[in-house]
């Protein structure tokens, strides 16, 4: 597992997979912990920004164990959790049985195209290998007019935020996890992960060049998190195809 934690780590999905699987029984309660109760503030504004509505499909991606699947389901909407990790499904199964839980990859997402109203993802992402081909199946199983909402860990905009927040990354988040968790590795993990991922205008510019337009993102807790939110296009022309296909040619991966 030792080189899952490097801060250029391929992913390699069965490992992350293990890794979740490990931490699944008290895994929103590390995270609590490790953000200082802020999570819950972060799922709030995300509930929000879907705005749920009684009827709707919604695909919830790296569900992990539902925790941000609940409020939309107890909203009314129909939703369906997805994650890679057997052991978050069986815990959330467990803790949420009239939510659909399925095992499944984000990057092969095992619906339809256009089966959903809206695709959320909460701080799971940058966990994925590939995530900009996670992107292009948001995009496809969702209807025209559906919804994108990410809401994942970033880089702070002001210099002082930032230098506090890597300091915090780099002796207090260890400290806790060691502290806390029977297995730190996971959370040596989540700091490399946070460290390596790009800021918020390069996964805005992955999101347009997914296809989805209305991109914007708002920063929460000054910037260590950004809510992301996208709209697939009523009618996907097929100029718009090639030029998705042109961008990501010359982004490359």
């Amino acid at each position: 597992m030792e080189h899952v934690n490097r801060a250029d780590m391929q992913k390699d999905p069965e490992e992350v997979a293990g890794m979740f699987d490990a931490t699944a029984k008290r895994y929103d309660l590390l995270n609590s912990l490790l953000s200082g109760g802020n999570d819950k503030l972060w799922r709030i504004h995300m509930q929000r920004a879907v705005k749920p509505k009684p009827g709707e499909r919604i695909l919830d991606v790296a569900a992990g164990t539902g925790a941000s699947a609940a409020p939309m389901a107890k909203a009314g909407a129909l939703v369906t959790a997805l994650d890679i990790s057997p052991g978050m499904l069986e815990e959330g199964r467990r803790r949420h049985p009239d939510i659909e839980f399925v095992h499944g990859s984000a990057e092969e997402l095992p619906f339809e195209e256009g089966s959903f109203d809206a695709v959320t993802i909460s701080f799971g992402l940058r966990n994925v290998q590939h995530p900009r081909a996670a992107l292009d199946e948001f995009f496809r199983v969702l209807k025209p007019g559906g919804r994108l909402l990410i809401c994942e860990f970033s880089q702070p905009p002001v210099g002082v935020v930032r230098r506090g927040y890597e300091l915090y990354l780099q002796t207090v988040l260890p400290g806790l996890a060691r502290a806390a968790s029977s297995n730190p590795d996971a959370y040596r993990y989540l700091v490399e992960s946070i460290r390596s991922w790009p800021d918020q205008q390069t996964l805005s510019q992955w999101i347009r060049t997914a296809g989805f337009t209305r991109v914007a993102h708002r920063n929460l807790t000054m910037g260590v998190v950004a809510l992301h939110r996208g709209r697939k296009p009523t009618e996907t022309t097929g100029a718009m195809r090639i030029a998705r296909h042109a961008a990501a040619e010359e982004q490359g991966d």
